[in-house]
């Protein structure tokens, strides 16, 4: 899942960022609200972890920009103001979830999970794909209730996969999802992640498979 963080707090947002991506999230980050607009604006991403005291733009304008060019990305507003009528605007505004600070981690990850499910329409925190299955809550995969070992890259490469079944993913969506934007794959990076993954499901046994649709992208069927 790749999850748009902005937040001004460097401490805070250094520590979510490292909690966030040792749960496995792929997440780019923003200072301000101006630079956090135009990463959402131009991005593709999951869900939008917005802190509603910015400078430059608060977390309210950025949302209500982000609607009014038709942008539905789920959005998690982070907040220090716990009074009623401050989660109400803030859920009015078309937020889907909101988040007092101080908060654990913990409770975050459960609300990022929830949120990131929801935008692929499904409820249970386990992806299956006749025997292959991956729990987003322990990232263990298995074929057959076997454990699968999977590289990180793959892991994410497969998990993306299998929250689009069926459908034709081209190679820039499965780069925007696993990589930071600080980071500029290797042109053969997301090639190579597909064939360890085609040969480690063939070592196992599973009847998944990772089809290759020339010139548009890869499918995972069963």
């Amino acid at each position: 899942m790749h999850l748009l963080l902005v937040e001004d707090s460097s401490r805070l947002r250094w520590s979510l960022v490292l909690g966030l991506k040792k749960a496995g999230y792929t997440v780019d980050e923003a200072a301000d609200g101006l630079d956090g607009l135009w990463k959402a604006e131009n991005g593709r991403y999951d869900l939008l972890i917005l802190d509603i005291m910015l400078p430059g733009m608060d977390g309210l304008e950025i949302l209500g920009k982000l609607r009014a060019k038709g942008i539905l990305t789920h959005v998690l507003f982070l907040t220090a103001r716990d009074a009623v009528e401050d989660r109400v605007k803030g859920l009015s505004a078309g937020a889907d979830d909101y988040l007092v600070k101080p908060f654990a981690l913990s409770e975050l990850l459960a609300r990022v999970q929830a949120l990131c499910r929801r935008s692929y329409t499904r409820k249970s925190p386990r992806l299956e794909a006749v025997d292959l299955a991956v729990d987003l809550n322990t990232l263990v995969v298995t074929v057959s209730d076997r454990i699968l070992e999977l590289l990180p890259r793959e892991l994410r490469v497969l998990q993306f996969l299998m929250l689009r079944q069926g459908e034709v993913v081209s190679r820039s969506e499965i780069e925007s999802h696993i990589y930071e934007d600080t980071r500029e794959p290797m042109s053969n990076t997301v090639e190579s992640a597909i064939s360890q993954l085609r040969k480690k499901l063939t070592q196992a046994g599973s009847a998944a498979q990772i089809h290759t649709k020339r010139g548009f992208g890869y499918v995972l069927t069963a």
